[in-house]
């Protein structure tokens, strides 16, 4: 085992997650940072919906760094570029095969690249698609149709793929719906009320199911 891989096992094998949500820094050159006020809503409906406790701003995190073991759940968007050193990789598979939850909201061209960085995350692992009788899509809002669709790109259907690990899903990536959009203030997309519902619903499905798996 390398030492810095050695040193952040030692690290999580004393630390216990807090009920918290960080945003993930990447490299690449991707917009990290897109849609800025849209976990802020998620949290506060998640606050005022399914009695979680969530810090109101949520924290940015970079891939490579041990802080990201602090979090349950990570959110990861973007719209294009994203790299994975060999060290960011390790750390993140570490996270993810200790208990916590990665979600990709793809916002819209980050597919190829996201694809080929995992493999350097989980190099035996593929993204499977979820079947929309998964738990995460029912936890407690149903939505029986699984992934909503909540902004047109391309007219193709909405899709939950997954990472799996022991059995556990320890990735989620959401792609061609946009969920982080619906989330953003109302003022930023003109959304109408029961699209940006649909998105917080499904936001809340998924903090659920990371923070209960």
């Amino acid at each position: 085992m390398k030492l810095g891989s050695l040193l952040t096992f030692i690290f999580i094998t004393s630390f216990t997650f807090s009920q918290e949500i960080a945003v993930l820094k990447y490299k690449g050159g991707g917009d990290w940072y897109s849609n800025p006020t849209a976990l802020q809503n998620l949290i506060t409906f998640c606050n005022n919906n399914i009695n979680t406790a969530i810090t109101s701003q949520p924290e940015t995190v970079e891939t490579g760094s041990v802080d990201i073991f602090q979090y349950p759940l990570l959110h990861m968007t973007g719209h294009g570029h994203v790299f994975f050193s060999d060290e960011d990789a390790d750390n993140l598979r570490n996270y993810l095969i200790s208990g916590g939850f990665l979600h990709i909201d793809d916002n819209y061209g980050m597919k190829p690249y996201i694809t080929e960085e995992l493999k350097k995350v989980f190099p035996n692992k593929n993204l499977i698609e979820l079947p929309k009788n998964h738990p995460i899509f029912n936890i407690v809002f149903p939505f029986p149709d699984g992934l909503p669709k909540i902004h047109e790109h391309d007219g193709k259907r909405p899709q939950a793929f997954g990472v799996f690990h022991e059995g556990r899903l320890v990735l989620l990536f959401t792609f061609e719906s946009d969920l982080g959009d619906g989330w953003e203030d109302e003022v930023v997309h003109n959304d109408p009320k029961e699209v940006r519902e649909k998105a917080l619903k499904m936001g809340a499905n998924i903090v659920k199911y990371a923070f209960e798996h």
